[in-house]
């Protein structure tokens, strides 16, 4: 328990549940991708990314979903939250929770998502690298960030 969230992992069941957190976090925050740019990433993220990555949750009192990641290795492969309660320390909590107990020190943002750039050079992140496509080869420049000693 961390605050008044508790952070867990999430079931198989509850994808479709992070699916519509996904798809209202990223229509509030992913002003560059199109109707069928959500499609296409959320038809992937349920039927193939959540299964590649270790996934954790923060619920809130009722025990719903609000905010999500997925680490691989020593990167932050996602990191969502609904918008109903950006800025109230929840992409925080989880992005603490990686950086303490994995260790990750990595992570890709969509560069047309500043606000997310943000967040992440405010928790210690740096660019240090960055790619005109992003991993599917569409043109969403990715800033490549890590924290560095």
């Amino acid at each position: 328990m961390i605050g008044s969230y508790k952070i867990d992992v999430p079931d198989e069941s509850e994808f479709a549940q992070m699916g519509e957190l996904w798809e209202a976090s990223v229509r509030a925050t992913h002003h560059f991708l199109n109707e069928q740019d959500i499609a296409f990433f959320k038809s992937l993220l349920l039927n193939e990314y959540f299964k590649l990555v270790s996934l954790f949750c923060i619920r809130d009192q009722d025990g719903l979903i609000t905010g999500f990641m997925g680490i691989e290795s020593d990167k932050l492969e996602m990191l969502f939250v609904h918008p109903r309660v950006m800025g109230k320390g929840i992409g925080k909590e989880l992005l603490n929770h990686a950086l303490q107990t994995f260790k990750i020190n990595k992570v890709d943002v969509n560069e047309d998502n500043p606000q997310a750039v943000g967040f992440y050079e405010k928790m210690g992140f740096k660019t240090v690298s960055r790619s005109a496509l992003d991993g599917m080869g569409k043109p969403f420049p990715i800033l490549h960030m890590e924290i560095v000693s």
